[in-house]
């Protein structure tokens, strides 16, 4: 049974879709990805079933990430499948929160950056939407630094998994 993460951001157009692509990279990196699926949504439906801001994809791209993606709304029956859903900011922590059925599931829900070495007291990753590029650089640079912490707790759990 594969390991199930899933990102969540207000959209999914622009931070849970970042996020996806590059923890799927690393997951494939260190020869996991028959073990671990990665995925993403969003708390509203604004952008379901529109590809991924052309500004995110061609940050990620001009950096080697590959980006295969439809915009879709989380949904609340998927915490039965889900071993981990990770928020891109406090705004879908408690969106999330609210969703979870039960207080397992709930227990699934983190936010990435509280993966990070240098999170500090502000473990936002910030929307870049309404901004330039350099919003976009700065999420997939949090995004990078947060998948090295999230990486190594996941491997942790499949490695625990397979014991």
């Amino acid at each position: 049974m594969s390991y199930r993460v899933c990102f969540v951001c207000t959209g999914n157009i622009c931070r849970s879709p970042m996020a996806e692509a590059v923890f799927r990279a690393r997951v494939a990196e260190v020869g996991l990805d028959a073990l671990v699926d990665v995925d993403s949504a969003g708390t509203d439906d604004w952008h379901a079933g529109e590809g991924a801001d052309p500004r995110a994809v061609s940050v990620l791209e001009d950096n080697g990430y590959v980006v295969e993606h439809t915009a879709r709304v989380f949904e609340r029956s998927w915490f039965a499948r889900l071993d981990l859903v990770i928020a891109l900011d406090a705004g879908h922590l408690r969106a999330l929160r609210r969703l979870a059925p039960t207080d397992e599931d709930a227990r699934k829900i983190r936010l990435l950056r509280a993966y990070s070495p240098a999170g500090g007291d502000d473990l936002d990753v910030p929307d870049p939407y309404y901004g330039g590029r350099d919003g976009f650089e700065e999420c997939l640079r949090l995004v990078e630094e947060a998948s090295v912490g999230l990486l190594a707790a996941v491997r942790a759990d499949v490695e625990g998994r397979a014991a």
